[in-house]
């Protein structure tokens, strides 16, 4: 009986110890270990130095510009990628396969790349800054340009994370709402929604995430101008360039840390979401 009971709690997947090991040994070397890296230099400073770096007022201007920027590509990017992933999942259109590849373009593209694609299309010479110039708007070497680049960058996040959740729901639920006489907009809201939330939240707290540390992108359509287009992750370049590597430290793990909040808030958030559907279910 004993002999029985061990293989009866035996895992049924072979080789789960050797891939487990394997899977925390690069996870280790490859997150961890960079992580510790800037950590042991964090603890370095003591909090009175580490407050002076971070309350410096060009360091709060480069974050005020960053998270800024990166809430208002975080907001368009949530709601045109539901609205993106809504036509792929729901219509059938020519160009259907070729739109829903170059979703992801941006994550092959490199930054640097499409830093300097976005010059060129909203400079003042450019094709559209030259149709803004005349409206007096200017785009590139401005906050504008900023929010555009971390929009185009981390844009995916917000159709990848809802588009295979809505490829999975279920219509009989909405088709029952319409012979009950529900308008689109009652089914969308209390049918289809709530259903994406959890996935609709993971969305947005990706791509703010993103946001935060983009840096290739961002500083060739900036301007970098201390105090007005300065980025935080341009600020940590210019800091190690000086040497000074408590202050890059410091700025970079400032940032580190509001990613993993964001992200820790996040699953927190889709977690609860997740268990008050199954018992809406």
């Amino acid at each position: 009986m004993p002999t029985e009971n061990r293989r009866a709690n035996r895992s049924v997947m072979p080789g789960f110890g050797l891939t487990l090991g394997v899977t925390l040994l690069f996870t280790c070397l490859i997150i961890l270990l960079p992580l510790s890296a800037l950590f042991f230099q964090l603890g370095q400073l003591g909090f009175g130095d580490y407050w002076r770096i971070i309350s410096s007022d060009r360091t709060l201007a480069a974050f005020r510009v960053t998270i800024s920027a990166a809430l208002m590509a975080t907001v368009f990017n949530a709601c045109f990628g539901l609205l993106l992933a809504w036509v792929i999942v729901r219509y059938k259109f020519p160009g259907k396969r070729l739109l829903d590849a170059l979703i992801d373009l941006p994550f092959a593209l490199p930054t640097a790349v499409a830093g300097i694609a976005l010059v060129a299309l909203y400079d003042r010479n450019g094709w559209m800054g030259m149709l803004l110039a005349e409206m007096n708007i200017k785009v590139a070497y401005t906050w504008w340009g900023i929010a555009i680049a971390m929009t185009f960058t981390s844009v995916p996040f917000g159709v990848r994370t809802v588009q295979p959740v809505m490829e999975s729901l279920r219509t009989d639920l909405e088709e029952a709402a319409q012979t009950l006489g529900a308008s689109d907009i009652q089914v969308f809201r209390h049918i289809i929604f709530p259903q994406l939330w959890p996935s609709f939240i993971m969305g947005a707290s990706l791509a703010f995430a993103r946001s935060l540390g983009e840096f290739g992108a961002v500083i060739f359509i900036a301007g970098n101008m201390p105090y007005k287009t300065e980025i935080a992750s341009l600020l940590i370049m210019i800091r190690l360039d000086e040497y000074d590597f408590p202050a890059a430290s410091a700025i970079a793990g400032t940032l580190l840390l509001l990613a993993l909040v964001v992200l820790i808030a996040a699953n927190i958030a889709t977690g609860r979401a997740g268990r008050h559907l199954k018992r809406g279910g």
